[in-house]
């Protein structure tokens, strides 16, 4: 049976989808922590230099991923390596191959249930951008739509941290939500075309944050 791939891409955004991903707060709660990240304009200057890091130093991997799909290895070794950072990379770990798990309890792709195999087998890193442009790919969705999907798990994962660390209410957050798609859709526009080899950090201090956070005295989040 065919399914619209706006079932899935909503499936897949609905936060009811088991990745893990409201554990992590991808350092904003270390740089809320640090005074970094004061009020509702101070959340979205952070918000958009994030969304501009992932734009440009993991989008890259969610295209090649998913154009290529047997080159999934490669690229997700070549993600790992461009990943010091000891906690991003093992948030990103976590995050990847939890949406592995759910997309093959989800949608029992068999190229889903071997490469879920093959990281076990194989001690691969599993990172989430190579799995969300493999999941993507699989399952029918475009690839601009897995690109989205991806750039809007990122914002609504950090938009819902601040609203548990007290930045910001539940209802302001939408509004913070809304007013960052343009945002994000500019950050599409400009990385949907670039390469792995074309990925760069362009915000060196969110990674000190994200880096400091296992030395956080008290802390939410896993990252």
């Amino acid at each position: 049976m065919t399914v619209n791939p706006d079932w899935l891409l909503w499936q897949l955004a609905d936060s009811a989808f088991p990745t893990g991903g409201f554990a992590h707060s991808g350092g904003l709660e270390t740089a809320w922590q640090l005074g970094e990240v004061r009020g509702r304009e101070g959340l979205e200057h952070h918000l958009a230099d994030s969304l501009d890091q992932c734009g440009h130093a993991s989008l890259p991997f969610v295209g090649a991923v998913h154009r290529e799909p047997a080159r999934f290895t490669e690229w997700d070794h070549w993600y790992d390596a461009t990943v010091a950072n000891h906690v991003a990379n093992r948030a990103s770990r976590a995050l990847g191959q939890g949406l592995l798990s759910g997309a093959v309890a989800a949608f029992g792709r068999e190229a889903l249930s071997t490469l879920k195999a093959s990281i076990r087998r194989e001690r691969l890193a599993g990172h989430l951008p190579t799995i969300t442009g493999m999941v993507g790919a699989e399952v029918g969705l475009p690839l601009a739509g897995s690109q989205r999907l991806f750039l809007f798990l990122h914002l609504r994962a950090l938009v819902s941290t601040a609203i548990r660390l007290g930045i910001i209410g539940p209802l302001e957050a939408q509004a913070v939500q809304h007013r960052m798609g343009p945002v994000a859709e500019g950050v599409l526009g400009r990385c949907a075309d670039l390469a792995p080899a074309d990925a760069a950090g362009t915000m060196p201090l969110h990674d000190l944050f994200q880096g400091h956070h296992d030395r956080l005295y008290s802390r939410l989040f896993m990252s």
